[in-house]
């Protein structure tokens, strides 16, 4: 298994017992610099692993919140190339926080895969999250992204039964990502004991972290979720702090960046009150 910031860090939670938080952002919203400020405030507010939304005009598993984020990050300029300078920038300030690149597979293609993966490592990005790439289709990213040194992570779904998981799993590394419920992101509040049951089963196939997200919103969610996943993914509330935060024009506030890390360190105390041995 490669060595990586995540794997060190989920290694690291195991022997805290407890599960890990991790946020979603969108690289670029609802500016380049409102952005990486709320990047770089993230860890502080509780952040165990920070995704990074590459922003991508046609998002089909992405919800109204995550949407319209993606469009104000496009609006203001934000490129997959872009982003990868804002990583790079992030690490300037932090060589330890493990950051994974979500989004889709278009404009990695448009930029070149085996371009991407080189410039990818070199910005600091740890992971990799394709939403529409299969199994089928490791030889595009997938494999080149293990061989460059990344964790490629894939997304299992409550209607990926177990004839089809050992392919899911096949090539994933770094953590399972369970979406937690049927359908685009933040559309519905995840049920606990059917969450808890899907994160048993796929650990009966692989012994990598599970990590739940779509949905969950609040400390309280993050806090059941906890208590059986090895990680709780919240993205879509934290997106919906940027915007109630800005102006008439969709512009930052003074008070963008620190409501989202407010929001963030409520929920980071929800994950920690879950407080089970996980991964065991």
């Amino acid at each position: 298994m490669t060595d990586t910031r995540i794997t060190r860090r989920f290694a690291a939670l195991a022997d805290e017992g407890r599960p890990a938080f991790v946020t979603f952002v969108m690289a670029g919203d609802p500016d380049p610099a409102t952005s990486l400020a709320i990047l770089k405030a993230l860890p502080a507010a509780g952040a165990d692993v920070i995704e990074v939304g590459m922003p991508f005009s046609d998002p089909m598993a992405d919800g109204p919140a995550i949407q319209a984020a993606g469009l104000r990050a496009l609006k203001a300029g934000q490129t997959l190339k872009s982003t990868l300078e804002m990583v790079k920038a992030f690490r300037q300030g932090d060589d330890v926080t493990p950051i994974v690149l979500m989004g889709y597979y278009n404009p990695i293609y448009s930029f070149g895969p085996e371009a991407f993966v080189q410039a990818a490592r070199e910005a600091g990005v740890d992971g990799l999250i394709v939403v529409d790439l299969p199994p089928e289709a490791d030889d595009e990213l997938c494999l080149p992204a293990l061989e460059g040194g990344l964790n490629f992570i894939r997304l299992a779904t409550p209607t990926t039964d177990d004839k089809r998981l050992p392919a899911v799993l096949a090539n994933t590394s770094g953590f399972v990502y369970y979406v937690s419920v049927a359908g685009v992101t933040g559309a519905a509040a995840p049920d606990a004991d059917r969450v808890a049951q899907a994160v048993d089963r796929i650990k009966r196939h692989t012994s990598l972290p599970v990590v739940v997200g779509f949905g969950v919103r609040t400390a309280a969610q993050a806090e059941m979720i906890g208590r059986n996943a090895d990680g709780v993914v919240v993205g879509s509330a934290l997106v919906e702090a940027i915007r109630a935060s800005l102006d008439e024009n969709n512009r930052a506030t003074g008070a963008s960046v620190a409501a989202v890390a407010a929001l963030a360190g409520d929920i980071a105390a929800g994950v920690r009150r879950a407080r089970v041995g996980v991964m065991a």
